[in-house]
C-alpha cells in the first residue's frame, strides 16, 4: 500500500484525534509542553568514536559495581568466571547485535525485528512481555546506578562523617534530581557522554595499571590467590564452577541494546542511500570497539580486584561493597585521586542513568500507542518521566538502595533481551536461508545455527539467574502484567477512535470523483458484499422505503489479514456506480442511477471505525446502517480482537463520540436497518 508522499498519490487532511488538540487547565498544558516522548534523535551526525560514548555511559559504567558483585558471586573464580563473560561477549553478544546493526539501522533494535518476523496477536503479546523485561532492564539501571553512585558518595572519606548511613535518602535525591533534568525537557548529548565517558575510562587504566603495579611488587599475591583456586579442585572442577557462576556476572553484558538505539546518530558515507552501507559499518566499528575495550576492562578490573581485596572487604556491608575498583583508588593512589575516581564515577553512573530514562522515553511511545495500548498522556515526555521517577523510587525503597540486592533483577532484563536479539536473529537468518541462493543459503543456515546455540547460552544464563535469585522475574512479571492490563484497558478506552493513519487514492480518477463527491449532497451506504447484485438490490430498497433524493454512494471495505493492528493507512478506490456493473443486467443496471458512487476501501483494520471516518470526510445528508441482530457479546469481542462486531451500533456510538469530543454541529441522518 502506497505511503503518503509515494509517487502517483494523493493524501487527504487527517481528522482530529484526541491528543492532538491542547490540554486543558494549568497542569495539563505544563505536562504536554515538552517534545513528545516518540520524537527520536535529531537529524545530526556524528562520528562513530564520538557516538560510542552514549553507548559508553550505559556500558561502561557497569564498571563502578560489577568488579565487587563479581567477587561475591564468584570469589577467587572472578577472574575465570568474567573470562567466560568476555568470550560470550566477543563471540555472542557481539555477534548478534552485528547481525541487528545490519538489518535494524534505523535505530529500532531487536525487539522490533521480532514485531517483523512473528505477526498478529501472538507477536504484539511477544513484543509486550520483551517490553516488559526491557522495562525492567531500564528501571533497575537507573535505581542500581542511583544506588551506587550514592554508596560511593556515602563512603568516599570527605563525605562519609556527613553521610554516614544515608544512602537510601541520597538515592532518592539523585533519582529526583535526574527526573527533573528530563522534566525540563533535556536530553542526551554526544559531547556530555564523551565529557562523562572518557576521564572514567582513564580514571580506570590509571588504577588497573596501578593495581598490576601492585601485584607485580608483591608476587605472594598470586600465589595465594592460586592456592584458592586448587581449593575448588582441578582444573575441570574449577572451570565447571566458574561456568555456573558465570549467570551471576551477566551486568558486564548490558549497553549493546542501547549502541543499536544510537544508530541514527552515526555518520555514514556520503552516498549512503536506502540500506546505509556507511552508518551499517561504522555502527559494527562502535559495538566491536565498545565491547574489545570493556572486555579489557573486566578482565583486568576483576583479575586485580580478587588479587588486592580481602573477602572482608567486599562482602556485603563491607568498604568495597559496589564499589571494588573505588576502594582500590583510595588505596593505592590517596584520597585525593580517589575523590577524583569517586566523582567521575557517579558521573558517569547518574548519566548511566540518564541514558536509561532516554531508552524509556524512546521505547514505550515506539510501540503502545502504535498498538493502540498506551493513554494520550504516553505520547509526551513529562507525565511518562512522572510514572518512571515513582516506579525507581517504590523500587529503590523495596531493595533499601542495595547494589547487590538489584543484580538478580537488572540482569534478568538484560539477559531476556540478549535472548530475544539472538531469536531474532536467528530467525531472520532462517529466513533469509529459505530465499537466498545457494551459496548465500547455506552461509545463513550456518550462521541462523550457531546464533541458535548462542541463544541457548543465554537461556542457561537466564534461568540460572532466575533460579539463584527470583526476584528479578517477579519484578520482570510485575513489569509484564502492569504493561498487559494497561494495554488492555487502553485498548478497549481507544476502541471507539477514528484508527485511520493516513488515506490515499488508488489513481487520478478516484481523486477528482471524491471532489465531486465531498461536494455534493450524498446518501452513504456501506455495504458488506460488493456483488453487483447485492449494490443493485439496496438501491432498490432504500428508494423504495425511504424518501431520498439525493445521489447514492455505496462503501465497500476490505479489511487487513492482520487485524492486531490498531491505525492502517486506507488505500480508497471511488467510481460511478453504473460503472461497477460486471455481469448486471439491464434490469438491474436501472435501479443504479448515473450521479451514484462506489467507493472501495483497502487496508483498513476496523469496520465501523473506517465508514465513521470516511462518512465524516465524506459529509453525507444520511447514513444507512445495517443491523446483523447477532450475540452482542460475541459481538464486542470480535470488535475488538477483529474489528468486526455490530457495525452499525459501533458506527452510531463512534460518530457520537466524536461529535461530543469536537462539538461539531453538523451531523447526517442516521438510519439503522435490519441486513
Amino acid at each position: 500500500m502506497p505511503r503518503p508522499g509515494a509517487s502517483n498519490s494523493l493524501t487527504l487532511p487527517l481528522l482530529p484525534v484526541p491528543g492532538m488538540m491542547p490540554p486543558k487547565g494549568a497542569l495539563g498544558r505544563w505536562l504536554a509542553k515538552a517534545a513528545p516522548a516518540d520524537e527520536h534523535h535529531g537529524t545530526h551526525t556524528y562520528p562513530w568514536y564520538a557516538v560510542l560514548w552514549l553507548t559508553g555511559v550505559d556500558y561502561f559504567s557497569t564498571l563502578g559495581y560489577q568488579p565487587g558483585i563479581a567477587l561475591l558471586a564468584a570469589g577467587a573464580l572472578s577472574p575465570l568466571a568474567t573470562l567466560l563473560l568476555v568470550l560470550v561477549t566477543l563471540g555472542g553478544a557481539l555477534q548478534v547485535y552485528i547481525q541487528v546493526a545490519q538489518r535494524s539501522f534505523a535505530g529500532q533494535g531487536s525487539i522490533a525485528m521480532l514485531e517483523k518476523l512473528l505477526p498478529g496477536w501472538w507477536g504484539k503479546l511477544f513484543v509486550l512481555i520483551l517490553l516488559g523485561f526491557a522495562s525492567t532492564a531500564f528501571v533497575i539501571t537507573m535505581t542500581l546506578s542511583a544506588s551506587d553512585a550514592a554508596q560511593h558518595m556515602v563512603h568516599n572519606p570527605l563525605l562519609e562523617p556527613y553521610l554516614a548511613g544515608s544512602q537510601l535518602p541520597v538515592t532518592f535525591i539523585l533519582l529526583i534530581l535526574l527526573a527533573v533534568v528530563f522534566l525540563k525537557g533535556s536530553s542526551e548529548a554526544v559531547g556530555v557522554g564523551m565529557a562523562v565517558g572518557v576521564p572514567y575510562i582513564l580514571l580506570n587504566m590509571v588504577v588497573i595499571g596501578r593495581s598490576l603495579l601492585e601485584i607485580g611488587r608483591h608476587p605472594e599475591l598470586l600465589s595465594a590467590w592460586q592456592w584458592d583456586l586448587l581449593r575448588h579442585g582441578d582444573w575441570t572442577m574449577i572451570l565447571v564452577s566458574a561456568g555456573l557462576a558465570f549467570p551471576k556476572l551477566a551486568l558486564g553484558l548490558s549497553g549493546f541494546e542501547t549502541g543499536v538505539s544510537v544508530m541514527p546518530l552515526v555518520r555514514g558515507d556520503p552516498g549512503d542511500v536506502g540500506r546505509p552501507i556507511g552508518r551499517i559499518r561504522a555502527s559494527c566499528r562502535l559495538l566491536t570497539s565498545a565491547a574489545v575495550l570493556m572486555s579489557v576492562l573486566l578482565l583486568t578490573s576483576s583479575f586485580t580486584t580478587t588479587l588486592l581485596i580481602p573477602p572482608a572487604d567486599y562482602a556485603e556491608g563491607g568498604p568495597a561493597a559496589g564499589r571494588a575498583l573505588a576502594y582500590l583508588s583510595h588505596r593505592l593512589l590517596g584520597e585525593v585521586f580517589g575523590t577524583v575516581y569517586d566523582i567521575s564515577t557517579i558521573a558517569i553512573l547518574w548519566f548511566a542513568g540518564a541514558s536509561a530514562i532516554a531508552g524509556m522515553l524512546n521505547l514505550i511511545p515506539r510501540y503502545l500507542p502504535r498498538f493502540g495500548m498506551a493513554p494520550a498522556w504516553v505520547s509526551f515526555n513529562r507525565p511518562l518521566v512522572l510514572v518512571l521517577l515513582a516506579i525507581d523510587l517504590l523500587l529503590t525503597w523495596i531493595f533499601g538502595a542495595h547494589v547487590e540486592a538489584q543484580a538478580g533483577a537488572y540482569a534478568t532484563g538484560v539477559l531476556a533481551l540478549f535472548l530475544s536479539a539472538a531469536v531474532a536473529v536467528s530467525l531472520a537468518l532462517g529466513l533469509e536461508a529459505r530465499t537466498a541462493r545457494s551459496r548465500r543459503s547455506r552461509r545463513a543456515r550456518l550462521l541462523s545455527f550457531y546464533f541458535w546455540a548462542v541463544a541457548g547460552i543465554f537461556v542457561y544464563a537466564l534461568v540460572e539467574n532466575v533460579h539463584a535469585r527470583p526476584d528479578g522475574v517477579i519484578i520482570a512479571t510485575f513489569f509484564i502484567l502492569g504493561i498487559l492490563v494497561v494495554s488492555a484497558l487502553s485498548r478497549w478506552q481507544r476502541a471507539t477512535e477514528m484508527r485511520v493513519e493516513y488515506v490515499t487514492f488508488a489513481d487520478d480518477g478516484s481523486a477528482e470523483l471524491w471532489r465531486r463527491l465531498c461536494g455534493s449532497k450524498v446518501c452513504l451506504i456501506p455495504l458488506a458484499r460488493n456483488t453487483p447484485y447485492t449494490l443493485a438490490r439496496k438501491a432498490k430498497e432504500i428508494r423504495a422505503h425511504y424518501k431520498i433524493k439525493d445521489p447514492l454512494a455505496f462503501l465497500h471495505v476490505r479489511l487487513l489479514d492482520d487485524r492486531s493492528e490498531f491505525l492502517s493507512g486506507l488505500r480508497l478506490r471511488v467510481r460511478l456506480a453504473t460503472g461497477h456493473r460486471g455481469l448486471m443486467d439491464d434490469i438491474m443496471d436501472r435501479l443504479v442511477e448515473s450521479e451514484d458512487y462506489f467507493i472501495e476501501v483497502e487496508g483498513a483494520v476496523a469496520l465501523a471505525n473506517t465508514i465513521a471516518y470516511l462518512s465524516e470526510l465524506i459529509d453525507p445528508t444520511s447514513l444507512f446502517l445495517g443491523l446483523t441482530r447477532k450475540n452482542m457479546v460475541g459481538q464486542a469481542l470480535s470488535y475488538l480482537v477483529f474489528g468486526e462486531g455490530e457495525t452499525g451500533i459501533m458506527v452510531y456510538r463512534i460518530l457520537v463520540k466524536y461529535w461530543e469530543w469536537t462539538e461539531d454541529g453538523v451531523r447526517p441522518l442516521i438510519f439503522l436497518m435490519s441486513e
